[in-house]
C-alpha cells in the first residue's frame, strides 16, 4: 500500500477532522475567486450603466437601478467576500495545523511504543541516531506537509473547477483555450514528482546516517577527547554531511526546475486568453466586464498551479519519510509481550534451566545449560569474558529467546508469561547504569510509581547512598545530568541498586554491577547485597571473585558450559578452574 495511503488508514480516527479541514479549504477557495468577478461586474456596471448584467438579471428585482446604487451592493458584497475569506483562512489552517499536531503525536507515539516492544536483537543492527531520525525528523516531514501541502492541493483542484465552470458559462470557446495549459501542468508535476521519489529516499538515508554519527559522538564526547580525535571525528562527519548535501543537490535540480516549467505552460494559458478574449471584445462578442472576469480569472486559476512545485517537493519528502516511520511500525515483534498474568506478591523465585542452548552468530554461546536456583538463595556465575555469563540473565529478562530448551519461574515457562508481569518481579542492575535527566529521588524512584519520599529514603539508605545524597546542592531534589553525569561511576551505581531496592523485586540480578567501582564502593555495594539479598533470589555475575565469595552456590562458566559448582570454599580446595582464578586476583596460594 502506497505510505500516503497507509498515513491516512492510520488516521482514520480523524476522519471528522480531515472533512473539516477539507471543506474549509473549499469554501475559503470558493470566496478567494470572487473578488474578480466582482471586479469584472464592476467595469460592466460602471460601462453600462442601468443596462449592465447586474441591474437586468440582479438588483434589478430588488429596485436598485442606478449606477451608484449597484456599485453600493457591490461594496457590501465585496465586504462579505472578504470577510467569509478570511474566516474559512483562519479555520482551515486551524484545523490542517491540528490534524498535522495530532497525527504526527500519534504516530511518533505509536513508532516509540513498538521500538520498545521490539527485542534487543534487532538493535543489534541499528544505529540509535538512524532510529532517532525516523521518530523525530521524518515524522516532522509528514507534519509539514499537512499544514500546507494538503490544503494547497484541494485549493488548486477546486479552484480549476470553479474557475472552469465560469469560464464555460461567459465563453466555452476562450475555456478550452485557456484551460489547455492544465494537463501540461498536471502530467509535468507528476512526471517530476515520480523522478523526485528515489532522490529523496536517498536524501532521508543520509539525514539518517548523519544522525547516527553526531548521536554517536556526542555519547563518545570524553572519549574522542581524551584520545584528541577532534579532527578525525570532524572529518566523519564532513563526510557523512556531504553525502546528505550530495543527496538534497541531485533532487533539488529537480524540484528547483518544476516552477519555471509551469511557468511556460502558464504564460501560453494566460497569453491566448489575453489576445483571444480581447479579439472578441473588440467584435462585440464578448462583454468588456465578462472579459475583465477571465482575464484575472486565467490569472488566479494558472498562477496558483506555481505551487504545485512546493507541493511536489513537500509531498515527495513526506513520501520517503512517512515510508520509513511505516516500515519501522511493521517491523514484526518477535519476543510477544502477551502471555499468563501472575501476581508479582506471590513469586517464590525459584529458577530453572533446562537444557538451555543460545547462539548470537554461528558460534554457540551456551550450550546444554541445566541447573536450578533455588528461592531465597544467592547464586553467583563466574567466568572469563565470552563465556556466557551476561547471556543467561539476558534470556532470563526474555532480551532473547533461547533457541533450545526453556527456562523456568516456580515451574513455570517464562516464555507462557506476560512478559511486563516476568520483568517486574526481577530487579536488574547492570554494568551500565541507565539514569535519566532527572532528579535523584526520580532516579531512584524510576520503575515504582507512586513510591513515597520516605520509601525513597529508606531504599537510598538501604544502598549506603545517603551520604553523598546529602553532600549535593540540594540533596534528593538534584539534577544528576544527562545519563547521571554529574555522579561519579561508583554513586551511579548505588543509585541503581537503590532504585532495585525500592522495586523490592522477588529476584534480584546483578550483572558486573561492581566491576567500574573502587573497593570502598565496593565494599558498601556488598554490606547492602548482604542485606537485600536475604530471603530473595539473588543472581550475580562478577569478574571479582571476592564479591561472590559468600553466594550459596557459584557456577563457573567456560565457553558456554558449567564446567564447575559449589560454595567458594569448596571450589578453592578443588583446585580447578575457579581456585586458578582466585590465585590470579588474590595473589594466595592454594594448599
Amino acid at each position: 500500500m502506497h505510505p500516503v495511503k497507509r498515513l491516512l488508514a492510520y488516521a482514520a480516527n480523524y476522519r471528522r477532522d480531515f472533512w473539516l479541514a477539507s471543506l474549509y479549504s473549499v469554501l475559503n477557495k470558493f470566496f478567494d475567486i470572487l473578488p474578480e468577478v466582482l471586479i469584472g461586474a464592476a467595469v460592466d456596471v460602471v460601462v453600462k450603466g442601468e443596462q449592465s448584467f447586474l441591474a437586468r438579471n440582479v438588483l434589478g428585482f430588488l429596485g436598485i437601478t442606478s449606477t451608484w446604487h449597484q456599485l453600493l451592493a457591490l461594496g457590501v458584497f465585496n465586504v462579505f467576500v472578504w470577510g467569509g475569506e478570511s474566516l474559512f483562512q483562519y479555520l482551515y489552517e486551524l484545523k490542517w495545523r491540528q490534524l498535522a499536531q495530532d497525527i504526527q503525536h500519534d504516530l511518533r507515539l505509536d513508532t516509540y511504543r513498538h521500538v520498545q516492544m521490539l527485542e534487543m536483537a534487532y538493535f543489534e543492527n541499528q544505529r540509535t541516531g538512524n532510529l532517532m531520525s525516523i521518530l523525530n525528523d521524518d515524522i516532522n516531514q509528514m507534519e509539514r506537509f499537512l499544514n500546507g501541502g494538503a490544503n494547497q492541493i484541494i485549493q488548486v483542484f477546486c479552484s480549476s473547477i470553479m474557475i472552469s465552470g465560469v469560464f464555460l458559462a461567459l465563453q466555452p470557446g476562450l475555456a478550452l483555450i485557456a484551460l489547455l495549459p492544465v494537463p501540461v501542468i498536471l502530467l509535468g508535476a507528476f512526471w517530476f514528482q515520480q523522478r523526485l521519489a528515489p532522490r529523496y529516499a536517498k536524501v532521508r538515508e543520509a539525514a539518517g546516517d548523519v544522525s547516527a554519527r553526531l548521536n554517536n559522538n556526542l555519547l563518545g564526547l570524553a572519549t574522542i577527547k581524551a584520545f584528541a580525535t577532534e579532527g578525525f571525528e570532524a572529518s566523519h562527519i564532513e563526510q557523512g554531511s556531504n553525502a546528505y548535501r550530495t543527496a538534497n543537490s541531485h533532487a533539488i535540480r529537480f524540484s528547483a526546475a518544476i516552477t519555471p516549467v509551469i511557468r511556460m505552460a502558464i504564460l501560453c494559458g494566460f497569453t491566448a486568453t489575453l489576445l483571444y478574449g480581447g479579439w472578441l471584445t473588440l467584435h462585440g462578442d464578448l462583454a468588456v466586464g465578462a472579459y475583465s472576469v477571465l482575464v484575472f480569472l486565467t490569472q488566479r486559476l494558472l498562477w496558483p498551479m506555481t505551487g504545485l512545485a512546493d507541493v511536489a517537493d513537500m509531498y515527495q519528502r513526506s513520501v520517503a519519510s512517512i515510508d520509513r516511520a511505516m516500515k519501522l511500525l511493521d517491523t514484526p515483534i518477535a519476543i510477544p509481550y502477551e502471555g499468563q498474568h501472575f501476581p508479582i506478591a506471590g513469586v517464590k523465585g525459584e529458577l530453572r534451566f533446562e537444557h538451555v542452548g543460545f547462539s548470537y552468530d554461528a558460534t554457540p554461546t551456551l550450550q546444554d545449560i541445566n541447573l536450578t536456583l533455588p528461592a531465597g538463595k544467592t547464586t553467583a556465575f563466574v567466568g572469563s569474558t565470552g563465556s556466557g555469563k551476561s547471556t543467561l540473565v539476558k534470556l532470563l529478562l526474555r532480551f532473547y529467546t533461547a533457541q533450545s530448551g526453556r527456562i523456568l519461574l516456580d515451574g513455570q515457562a517464562i516464555d507462557t508469561l506476560n512478559l511486563q508481569d516476568l520483568r517486574r518481579a526481577v530487579g536488574y542492575v547492570s554494568q551500565d547504569t541507565f539514569l535519566t535527566d532527572g532528579t535523584v529521588a526520580e532516579n531512584i524512584a524510576y520503575g515504582a510509581v507512586g513510591a513515597t519520599d520516605a520509601q525513597i529514603a529508606e531504599a537510598a539508605r538501604a544502598a549506603e547512598c545517603t551520604e553523598f545524597i546529602q553532600q549535593l546542592p540540594l540533596g534528593f531534589a538534584t539534577r544528576i545530568g544527562e545519563r547521571g553525569q554529574k555522579l561519579s561511576g561508583g554513586q551511579r551505581q548505588r543509585l541503581a541498586l537503590a532504585r532495585a531496592i525500592l522495586k523490592n523485586p522477588p529476584v534480584l540480578i546483578l550483572d558486573e554491577a561492581t566491576s567500574a567501582v573502587d573497593n570502598e564502593t565496593e565494599a558498601a555495594i556488598q554490606r547492602s547485597l548482604d542485606v537485600v539479598s536475604r530471603n530473595r533470589t539473588t543472581i550475580v555475575i562478577a569478574h571479582r571473585l571476592s564479591t561472590v565469595r559468600q553466594a550459596d552456590c557459584i557456577h563457573l562458566l567456560e565457553a558456554g558450559r558449567i564446567v564447575e559448582s559449589g560454595t567458594h570454599d569448596e571450589l578453592v580446595a578443588r583446585g580447578g578452574g575457579y581456585a586458578a582464578l582466585w590465585r590470579l586476583q588474590t595473589g594466595e596460594r592454594v594448599g
